[in-house]
């Protein structure tokens, strides 16, 4: 019979060493603290000042999400500090649709066994977006699960809270027939469709993450950890003049199942297949798999990250906007009447 268990640390949990991850955290959260923040990390709830003079109706927006198994592509890499920004990027992109400014953002990191150089790693690149975006990580939770997680692995998740006036709410009621739908190119898969692709890449056909394919131009794990972009600060100066009519953030169920989120009754979305260019990942995964394109546009996002509809009238802002800031965009098509879905043409 062996010895049992006496302390904490013998049943797994090392409570010296979660200290010493909350340490690491607590620096890189400071960074990115605004003046509405008045606690520090460490307490057992975040507080955040509302000023609620700047609002007359102030509505909070929130989400929570996580990253996936794109997890899986950082343990086999060791490459821990981009799913950290990834998972803030989704979270903000999924309020900006509503014309919501983020506030303040708190993580849930979730491990077998507490690696501090791995959190920090892992934070650094939360408290990363949260800079960008430029919202506050006020808080968090890091759990020490033994025997729940298999050895260097964790679970990642996000919660973000932010604001928007009640009149200025973008939620796709103004859209119209004859609106144009402009997508912005992703930069890879984002957060989504990383089972098909894991399953496919590093399982049926044998590649590993540091595999070099003449399509990708470089190694299956630099491609598969491809940022989640954060449009946030592209898109704010137009949600403040007022020329969207709406959003969709394209993760999960593609342009198929995220248009039509925020479609009126009797619109439809017409996309013009051939309007933007297809990352090389989607065609290497499409061909292994032999996917079908109904399959392929409702896994991942097809190199279109986000997509706005906007008046006929207003195309010619949208251009010059995006032109100055350099930033590419397509017109991948129109609204019409008909049953809300999405229609490839």
């Amino acid at each position: 019979m062996s010895q049992p268990a006496s302390s904490y640390r013998d049943a797994g949990v090392n409570i010296d060493g979660a200290n010493l991850a909350k340490k690491k955290i607590r620096a890189l959260a400071r960074r990115t603290f605004t003046g509405d923040v008045l606690t520090d990390i460490g307490g057992f709830g975040g507080l955040f000042r509302l000023q609620r003079n700047t609002f007359s109706q102030p509505v909070l927006v929130s989400s929570v999400d996580g990253v996936g198994t794109k997890l899986k592509i950082a343990f086999a890499t060791g490459i821990h500090h981009t799913v950290g920004k990834d998972l803030v990027a989704h979270c903000v992109n999924d309020i900006s649709v509503q014309g919501a400014a983020p506030l303040f953002f708190m993580d849930y990191i979730a491990t077998g066994k507490m690696i501090p150089e791995v959190i920090a790693k892992v934070v650094k690149g939360v408290a990363a977006g949260c800079r960008e975006a430029g919202c506050a990580l006020i808080g968090g939770e890091t759990a020490e699960m033994p025997g729940f997680y298999q050895a260097g692995e964790y679970d990642l998740a996000g919660f973000i809270v932010g604001i928007v006036e009640k009149t200025r709410i973008i939620n796709g009621s103004a859209i119209r027939p004859g609106h144009v739908i402009v997508g912005l190119p992703s930069a890879g898969l984002h957060t989504n469709g990383y089972s098909l692709a894991r399953q496919l890449l590093l399982e049926d056909f044998g590649y590993t993450v540091n595999t070099r394919l003449p399509e990708l131009r470089q190694t299956v794990g630099k491609v598969l950890l491809a940022p989640h972009l954060n449009y946030f600060r592209i898109l704010k100066p137009m949600i403040d003049r007022k020329l969207i009519q709406g959003m969709a953030h394209i993760t999960g169920g593609g342009l198929t199942e995220n248009i039509p989120r925020i479609l009126p009754p009797k619109c439809k979305a017409c996309i013009r297949l051939g309007s933007w260019p297809v990352l090389p990942i989607f065609k290497v995964l499409k061909k292994l798999g032999q996917v079908g394109d109904a399959e392929m546009f409702r896994t991942f996002n097809m190199g279109v990250g986000m997509v706005i509809i906007i008046s006929p009238k207003d195309v010619s802002k949208i251009q010059q906007h995006f032109t100055q800031l350099k930033q590419a965009f397509y017109l991948i098509g129109e609204i019409r009447s008909g049953k809300s879905r999405v229609v490839y043409e």
